[in-house]
């Protein structure tokens, strides 16, 4: 499947999503014929412009020069031509110089751009987050300043949060921001920062995370964005060094250090973490498409090399295509109806959120929240799974750099660990979203899903019956994992698997909407068995 075959696809998969038909009527502006044409323009950047980059930005890496980082030949322009094509401000609001397109058509155009070339879409990831952010938080001369430059391109922007000593525990962060002469001076270290410094923009501004007071935990923290430079001048942020990684090499993750560096307060004092999820949101659902974009990529040269790799058959006869062997054709299903459940949930997802601004009377923030850690997880997770499988399609060929798998597979192994771990999105699942939300996001999930699949009984009885007792099982999961709040313990240990049992819930009911009814009885095992793990 080439780029414009994965845009006909996820056009296709965007014309079953009921939401997708919902949203139309809401904005007139996503006829059939302009959605088509920006996901097919988006096809044609990510295979022209940005795919050449892929392997060289692997191969050469960013480095460190002279105290500033370079990034790879070609990283600089491309990341411009980006811009200027309006990509990177493509849902931002008109106000500040984006085109203000629904969150949905950026999903559905994320995946080409990420399958292209994931390291140089780091820096667009954060920039167009940091944009929205900026718009919602900082306050209206530093909204008007920054977001129309972030849109464009001509600035942009980096998360910082982790420290050394500070990782997923974010209140034991030790960065402080001291109020003197009425200005927010920031000292400390941030490390694991993507495009922490590059030379693809005139500025770059950290939002970052800040203690601004002695209160325990997260409530002394407060959000910044802090300039690498003012009036043209060294702001006290410099590179540390850059990490070598085991992959995304085109992408610098820095150690950066803050001495006194001049911060502009985003939201309220003391907020900071609740402030800055709006950027977090935004970057987990594009961690799905990460994933999405990889698999995709994955799956096309798995099931290509299989069609034209000759083994086997009778040995009085030619080698028949690899292809043609039954277990073969097993991992080329089970790689293909993944990658495409995946490309059905991300899109429901999506719709949802854009619904769920314009009609917020429809409650749909619960669901929406209760999807979010599913895509983030299992999005990225299947961008390594089927980067896997597909090498093992290929046999000993798929293990050498003569195919990009190797790459794939190094690229995407970090995704299920940055924007929150596996087991972090499992606790927030259980003690957030089924606990502290008293199941309300479960809830609605199970009642658009038996909704939709109560329609296709007729069609597909079996599959549908199967679906519809799955999803009495996740109820009946879910209230015993409630009553375990008793035994907080034991219901943390079970949390990886509740929410595994979830992703096979949601997946059976992509599969049925998208007719990959054949994934249906694996998808029942899958949650069988996690169910029984939560036993």
């Amino acid at each position: 499947m080439s780029f414009a075959d994965q845009a006909d696809r996820t056009l296709d998969i965007l014309a079953l999503t009921p939401g997708w038909h919902r949203l139309k009527e809401l904005r007139e502006d996503c006829d059939d014929e302009t959605v088509a044409a920006i996901i097919g323009e988006a096809a044609s950047f990510a295979e022209g412009v940005l795919a050449p980059l892929n392997a060289v930005g692997d191969r050469i890496g960013a480095r460190m020069v002279d105290g500033r980082v370079r990034t790879p030949d070609g990283f600089s322009d491309a990341f411009r031509q980006y811009a200027e094509a309006g990509w990177l401000g493509m849902d931002v609001a008109e106000k500040f110089g984006g085109q203000a397109v629904p969150l949905t058509l950026h999903a559905a155009c994320a995946p080409l751009f990420e399958r292209a070339c994931v390291a140089l879409m780091m820096a667009a990831g954060s920039t167009r987050a940091a944009a929205h952010l900026l718009a919602e938080a900082a306050d209206e001369a530093t909204a008007n300043e920054w977001v129309p430059k972030l849109s464009t391109g001509e600035w942009a922007a980096t998360i910082c949060i982790s420290e050394p000593e500070a990782g997923s525990d974010v209140g034991r962060l030790r960065t402080k921001a001291e109020l003197s002469d009425g200005e927010w001076l920031i000292t400390g270290q941030k490390i694991w920062i993507s495009f922490g410094d590059h030379d693809m923009a005139d500025r770059i501004g950290h939002c970052l995370l800040a203690r601004t007071n002695d209160q325990p935990g997260t409530r002394g923290i407060s959000l910044f964005l802090v300039p690498n430079l003012i009036d043209g001048r060294a702001n006290g942020v410099s590179v540390d060094r850059i990490e070598e990684k085991m992959g995304l090499h085109g992408s610098p993750t820095c150690a950066m250090r803050f001495e006194s560096a001049r911060g502009i307060l985003l939201g309220k004092e003391g907020r900071g973490l609740p402030q800055l999820f709006t950027m977090i949101e935004l970057m987990r659902l594009l961690t799905g498409c990460q994933g999405l974009g990889i698999a995709s990529a994955a799956a096309d040269i798995a099931e290509d090399y299989a069609k034209e790799r000759c083994q086997g058959g009778r040995p009085d006869q030619p080698p028949v295509p690899i292809s043609s062997h039954p277990d073969v054709q097993r991992q080329l299903h089970e790689i293909r109806s993944s990658t495409e459940i995946l490309r059905a949930a991300i899109l429901e997802l999506a719709t949802t959120m854009d619904i769920a601004r314009l009609e917020p009377e429809a409650g749909l923030e619960d669901f929406t929240g209760w999807m979010l850690p599913l895509i983030k997880n299992f999005g990225a997770a299947a961008g390594f799974e089927t980067a896997n499988a597909a090498i093992q399609v290929l046999g000993g060929v798929g293990y050498t750099q003569d195919w990009p798998l190797e790459q794939y597979l190094r690229d995407a192994r970090i995704m299920t660990i940055y924007e929150g771990t596996t087991g972090m999105q499992a606790l927030d699942f259980l003690t957030r979203r089924l606990w502290r939300d008293e199941g309300r996001g479960a809830a609605l999930f199970l009642e658009k899903a038996r909704d939709e699949i109560d329609a296709y009984i007729a069609e597909h009885p079996a599959e549908s019956e199967q679906a519809l007792a799955v999803l009495d099982g996740f109820e009946r999961l879910s209230g015993r994992m409630t009553a375990l709040q008793s035994d907080p313990d034991a219901a943390l240990y079970r949390a990886n698997s509740y929410m595994r049992a979830a992703w096979s819930a949601v997946s059976i009911w992509m599969a049925l909407r998208i007719s990959e009814t054949g994934a249906v009885r694996r998808l029942v095992a899958e949650f069988d068995f996690h169910s029984a793990r939560c036993g």
